[in-house]
């Protein structure tokens, strides 16, 4: 999957919160939007590299993800696992938990301790 910029993730965050938006829509709700042309460009460089498709609705277009939110997922937690761990997951968890340690609920704790444990698992098979 090719990377998004900043205001491309933004549109697909709305899309993805929304499940399907007009340009004006999306446009509405972004943070200090830019013009409704650039929102429509933007939307057009989304369609080419393959992460939004549109529908005809009468006069307008209505816009939803092509790529599921969870593939998209993966591939920006590769990026950044390339990008800034030297494709460490063990770095970025540290890393994360170094933010956050004093901030996560009980339940949080208890995931982490599970998904640990399955890959200790894993790894042991």
């Amino acid at each position: 999957m090719e990377k998004l910029s900043r205001r491309e993730r933004q549109i697909m965050d709305v899309l993805y919160e929304r499940s399907r938006a007009t340009a004006a829509e999306i446009l509405a709700a972004l943070p200090d939007p830019p013009s409704y042309s650039a929102i429509r460009a933007l939307i057009k460089v989304l369609e080419d590299k393959g992460h939004v498709k549109h529908q005809e609705d009468g006069p307008r277009y209505v816009f939803t993800p092509s790529v599921p939110r969870a593939k998209a997922r993966r591939s920006a937690v590769k990026h950044l696992l390339q990008t800034f761990f030297d494709d460490s997951a063990g770095e970025a968890v540290a890393s994360l938990l170094g933010l956050s340690a004093g901030k996560l609920k009980p339940e949080e704790l208890d995931k982490i301790e599970e998904l640990i444990a399955r890959a200790r698992k894993e790894q042991k098979s």
